[in-house]
């Protein structure tokens, strides 16, 4: 069994898991981040417990998909993004109404900043949502698809329809897609004159940012969302996009490892112990980008790694609570 306290006052005390384990794991497409972290977690975990435990990482796209395979309990821990979309599951709000999973729990969050963000090619000369609906132009736009599992997609649908926006009724095209790369590269190739996407630490943002207008989402829409489904917004800073000032805008950030609350505590306690103690094992995989241009936001800071939009589970809570003060 774990220890909550490490018996000279100093680190929460490392777990030890005497029995054996088969867990399943629910990761991304499985060649992305969350894949890693779960890779992370599996390494970590099995060797702190029995000799015959055994950890599997299914194949996921990381969004309500994933909330929902933990809820259902198909699995025991999943990660999705951005972390503050799963806190409607709770109590059923947004895609998450027809099934609702009081349940659920967090183990950590894992701190990633991203950003939603809207931009349209400078041949058309908008810099506002205000411009964009006088202007009506029949946009080719590229994103994720909207159905009601891609967090991108659903975004990106709340956002536009909120802002007054009508890619189809203006005689525009939506290119949607699975994944950012695939978005990113209709821009690029010209395919798309306008995007609506996260993953903004990704090089190609850079390429193709030069040749965009990023627009501010207004103060009643980012209101709206927040009241509706708990979606906070973020700025993104001056600079981050090539010429482009400070704007307001969808906050996209961090991967959350959630499960339920039937998970046995000294198993929830590992888990948390193992992001917060052993965080310089998927730092190290980041270390060659910036931390502003890196898919997990070093150095990670266990006491924000506790904070999380969803209840923590009692035995992660014990590792946070065990954390010394900063």
């Amino acid at each position: 069994m774990s220890r909550p306290h490490d018996p000279h006052g100093q680190r929460p005390a490392e777990p030890r898991i005497e029995r054996s384990l088969t867990l399943h794991l629910r990761g991304d497409w499985g060649s992305a981040n969350l894949h890693r972290v779960c890779g992370w977690i599996a390494q970590e975990l099995a060797d702190r417990c029995g000799p015959h435990t055994r950890i599997a990482t299914w194949n996921s796209r990381g969004f309500g998909d994933a909330v929902r395979a933990v809820g259902r309990g198909e699995v025991h821990v999943a990660l999705t993004t951005p972390a503050a979309f799963a806190a409607a599951a709770l109590d059923g709000r947004g895609v998450y109404a027809d099934e609702c999973y009081p349940d659920l729990r967090a183990l950590g969050v894992v701190p990633q900043r991203d950003r939603l963000v809207v931009a349209v090619d400078k041949k058309h000369n908008i810099t506002s949502f205000a411009e964009l609906r006088t202007h009506k132009p029949a946009l080719k736009l590229a994103t994720s698809i909207h159905d009601g599992v891609n967090h991108v997609g659903l975004a990106a649908h709340e956002v536009l329809t909120r802002s007054g926006v009508d890619i189809i009724g203006w005689g525009g095209e939506l290119l949607e897609d699975e994944r950012p790369f695939e978005s990113l590269d209709h821009v690029k190739e010209g395919r798309a004159d306008a995007i609506v996407h996260e993953a903004v630490m990704l090089p190609a943002w850079q390429e193709i940012g030069r040749h965009l207008n990023f627009l501010e989402v207004e103060r009643d829409v980012l209101d709206s969302l927040a009241a509706d489904y708990g979606w906070p917004d973020a700025v993104v800073d001056d600079g981050y996009f090539p010429a482009r000032a400070a704007f307001t805008t969808l906050d996209f950030s961090d991967f959350l490892v959630v499960t339920r609350a039937d998970l046995s505590e000294d198993l929830a306690y590992a888990i948390a112990w193992v992001l917060g103690e052993t965080r310089h094992i998927i730092e190290g995989q980041y270390r060659h980008l910036s931390p502003e241009r890196s898919p997990i936001t070093y150095p990670l800071d266990p006491h924000a790694m506790g904070r999380s939009p969803v209840p923590l589970h009692p035995g992660a809570a014990r590792y946070y609570e065990a954390l010394p003060t900063s």
